[in-house]
Parts: C-alpha cells; sequence; structure tokens
C-alpha cells in the first residue's frame, strides 16, 4: 500500500520545476535545470517500467545532497557515497531538515572502493556527478557506476567540459592559458587550475559505451550562464526566465557541446533502453 504521506514520484518539486516553464527560478538553478530536467524525465520512465512507486538511487560523490534530498523528497531512496565526512554530516542534517532522513543514506567511500560500501547491482539509478574529474581512473569509475545498476536502470554522468574552459580563459585574456589547456592532455590551463582533467562529449560518451551502456542523451550544461554578467540576470527584468529557455533551448545541440562549462550524458542499460 502507498504512503499518503509520501508525495508521488511523478510530481516534480518545485526544484525540479522545468526549465521550459514560466515558473520564477532562482539563480543557482541556472548550473542545474538542464540536469534536473534529463535526470528527472529518465527517473520517470524508470518509475513507470518497474511500475513501482519509487526507485533506490545511488548517488556516487553526492557530497551534502544538492541532489540527493530533492530525489528523496520525490519518495525515491537514495544512497550517497561520498569521501568526505563533513559532507555526509551537512547532508544528514541537510534531509532531517527536508523531512526525508529515513529515505536517505550517507556512507563514506569513493568510486576506486565503491563496492566496499555498496552492493552491486543493487540500483534503478546511478548519480556521478563531478567524479570523473577527480579520480585516477576515469574508466573504472565509470565501470564501478555501470556495475552498481541493476539490469535495466540509467546512469546521469556529469562532468566538466573542455570547451567551456578554453573558451572562458580566452574571453578573460588569458591566451596563453586558454591554448595550454585546449593542448594539454587532461584539459587542464596550468598548475594553478583547480580542476584535474577536463573531458569532451566524445570523451564521455566513450566511457559509457566502454563500460556496456547505450547513451540516451548527450547534453551541454551552463553553455552560456558562465559568460553573461551576473548584474545583466540580477537587474534586467525576465532576463533569468530568458536565459533558463535560452540554456534549455542549446543544450541539446552538439554545435554548443564544445563549449560547455559541463556535459552531462545520460546511460542506459540495454534493457531500460528499450523499455
Amino acid at each position: 500500500m502507498s504512503d499518503p504521506m509520501r508525495p508521488p514520484v511523478s510530481h516534480r518539486h518545485p526544484q525540479w520545476t522545468s526549465s521550459r516553464s514560466d515558473t520564477p527560478r532562482s539563480r543557482s538553478s541556472l548550473r542545474t535545470a538542464v540536469v534536473w530536467d534529463v535526470l528527472q524525465d529518465a527517473l520517470d520512465r524508470r518509475v513507470k517500467a518497474t511500475g513501482r512507486e519509487s526507485l533506490d538511487v545511488l548517488d556516487t560523490g553526492g557530497g551534502s545532497g544538492n541532489f540527493a534530498v530533492p530525489l528523496a523528497r520525490l519518495g525515491h531512496r537514495v544512497t550517497v557515497v561520498d569521501p568526505s565526512p563533513n559532507a555526509l554530516f551537512a547532508l544528514e542534517r541537510r534531509a532531517a531538515e527536508a523531512g526525508v532522513a529515513d529515505r536517505v543514506r550517507g556512507v563514506q567511500g569513493d568510486a576506486h572502493g565503491l563496492f566496499d560500501v555498496v552492493e552491486r547491482g543493487g540500483y534503478d539509478a546511478v548519480l556521478c556527478h563531478g567524479v570523473l574529474e577527480y579520480v585516477d581512473d576515469p574508466a573504472e569509475g565509470v565501470r564501478n557506476a555501470v556495475a552498481a545498476l541493476r539490469a535495466e536502470g540509467v546512469l546521469s554522468l556529469l562532468a566538466a567540459g573542455l570547451g567551456g574552459a578554453v573558451l572562458a580563459r580566452a574571453l578573460a585574456g588569458h591566451f596563453t592559458e586558454a591554448r595550454q589547456a585546449l593542448t594539454d592532455p587532461d584539459g587542464r590551463w596550468g598548475t594553478g587550475d583547480p580542476v584535474p582533467r577536463r573531458f569532451t562529449a566524445d570523451q564521455l560518451t566513450a566511457l559509457v559505451e566502454g563500460a556496456g551502456l547505450r547513451v540516451g542523451a548527450v547534453h551541454g550544461v551552463r553553455v552560456f550562464a558562465d559568460l553573461v554578467p551576473g548584474v545583466l540576470v540580477d537587474t534586467e527584468p525576465g532576463a533569468l526566465d530568458a536565459l533558463l529557455k535560452l540554456e534549455a533551448a542549446a543544450a541539446e545541440l552538439a554545435a554548443f557541446h564544445s563549449v560547455a562549462t559541463q556535459l552531462h550524458v545520460l546511460g542506459e542499460t540495454r534493457g531500460a533502453a528499450e523499455a
């Protein structure tokens, strides 16, 4: 029997309101709107396919729960794996404040030793957001994420994009650093670069396909948001909503993947893709 106090999974949390809607959005939504839309649609499909009210979701590197807590508020059960005890403490507090502590579990670990703390093949969906930039072996990280999926499941992969970093350094007048990022094997612009590794869309899709998944979609994230002056978005009437709609329109176009700050790849097991 369903829990009458639990919100139906098909009802989107306000933070997940589609970027195609006319609902006012916060400035922070510029960084996540496209990913939320794609992920929500994928999870809705899995709910329909499984006939269950909620899914088991694994969020690797999920930190303090930016994705995990809204997912839990939709009724899903979320396990967050993160190496930082401080982040996991913040996650616990955040989940309690949101009233979803019973649906969020935090465990300390990382992508390399993932199966020291979670089970193989136990999840309907795995989130791997902001992880591949920092692991020693990105291919192993993706393989582990895929191995955590059930026979029919989806992988949400989000990583730093090479082109966006090159463009940002060039527009800031740091032309030597822009060229360095463009030619560096890891896409780094110098020793002071805080990001250890960046990717192209081709590199990420190759990692997903190499782990045995079908690529369901590729989206550019923050194509324009990091380049537009904040004062314009904050003061110009309707600018934020218009920018969100522009981001959504450009996200699916391959021409803009090469200049996106981040890249999002949705991978599906063969069974899930056919469902």
